[in-house]
């Protein structure tokens, strides 16, 4: 039952990509289900009011316009043509419905063995891929985000991008396919650690949804 439902959520995620007017998933998880981590008010605030006007701005920002019939990875992939509304508010769509799916209230979850390979080939181990994507989030002047990506010649790389910028615009220095983000605005965090981000960073990996990363990985790789 459970992998039905994850399986039904994955395909709405990616079904409203392809449609006309972009639309919230469901949150995959009650809002006090991370207590401990990320507190149920911020969830609640983050998903029905942030995440909600990205979605409903962005609709707003692309009416009449072509891209009432683009993907949202066309959108991304060509925003430095686009108007800041609509660079900001594909943005912010795309990267809040990617961060509810890589959070999970399940204890323990572990990268697949392919990822685990890939991360310690790429940063040395896991404590220092880790290290090294905090330091991404707390380095991160003023809002943005911190990514583990995957890039065009198939190898991760971990990147920040201010604002609702990610790896998948053409406006970016380093370009891949994101697989894992965390949210450093301070509405992410802000009701429970205050400025204290560096603790929001340390509590994220205790959330961090590594089955969904590693179907992420897989499938970026499947397309190199």
């Amino acid at each position: 039952m459970k992998i039905l439902k994850i399986a039904a959520i994955t395909a709405v995620f990616a079904a409203q990509f392809t449609m006309a007017q972009f639309k919230q998933t469901p949150l995959p998880y009650a809002y006090n289900a991370l207590e401990g981590n990320i507190d149920a008010q911020t969830m609640e605030i983050h998903y029905s009011k942030h995440g909600a006007a990205y979605a409903a701005n962005l609709n707003k920002a692309i009416a009449g316009t072509p891209q009432e019939k683009e993907t949202l990875f066309q959108i991304l992939s060509n925003v430095s043509k686009l108007p800041a509304a609509v660079r900001n508010n594909a943005g912010g769509h795309y990267n809040h419905e990617l961060f509810w799916t890589v959070l999970t209230p399940q204890k323990n979850t572990q990268p697949s063995a392919k990822l685990a390979k890939a991360i310690t080939e790429t940063f040395g181990s896991m404590d220092a891929f880790k290290e090294k994507m905090s330091k991404a989030g707390a380095d991160r002047f003023g809002s943005g985000w911190a990514w583990l990506s995957v890039g065009k010649d198939g190898k991760l790389f971990v990147s920040s991008t201010p604002n609702q910028d990610n790896p998948l615009m053409d406006v970016v220095e380093e370009k891949g396919t994101p697989i894992f983000g965390i949210d450093v605005w301070e509405h992410a965090y802000y009701l429970k650690y205050q400025n204290k981000r560096a603790d929001y960073l340390t509590a994220i990996w205790n959330v961090t949804n590594w089955k969904e990363i590693s179907r992420r990985y897989d499938e970026a790789i499947s397309k190199k």
